[in-house]
């Protein structure tokens, strides 16, 4: 089966840091990027960041640009996103995905989502 298990989401105050995992499983890794998506209540799933499989490029939203690191451990299939400066603004659900291309819409592959609790 298809995995991909998002963890480290918690509570955190304003400018403080975590770390998100996603461990993938049951697809070939190294054939798709892994994108992290966000989604706040009442508000559009949004599209924070991505790293590339082929090389290791990373593109992020301006929203977490400089704030937000992805990186990829491809022997553990894993795609980490370091947060840091956690703003309240950034409290929402947090999902990794596999997908197609980082500059594709097309996403086969969804996780369950990690909350983030930001508190001002």
């Amino acid at each position: 089966d298809v995995q991909l298990q998002a963890s480290g989401g918690g509570l955190v105050q304003a400018g403080g840091s975590l770390r998100l995992s996603c461990a993938a499983s049951g697809f070939t890794f190294d054939d798709y990027d892994i994108g992290w998506f966000r989604q706040a209540p009442g508000k559009d799933r949004e599209g924070i960041s991505c790293i590339s499989s082929s090389d290791g490029s990373t593109y992020y939203a301006h929203s977490v640009k400089g704030r937000f690191t992805i990186s990829s451990d491809n022997a553990k299939n894993t795609v980490y996103l370091q947060m840091n400066s956690l703003k309240p603004e950034d409290m929402a659900v947090y999902y990794c995905a596999a997908r197609a291309s980082c500059f594709s819409d097309y996403v086969p592959y969804w996780g369950q989502g990690t909350l983030v609790t930001v508190s001002s």
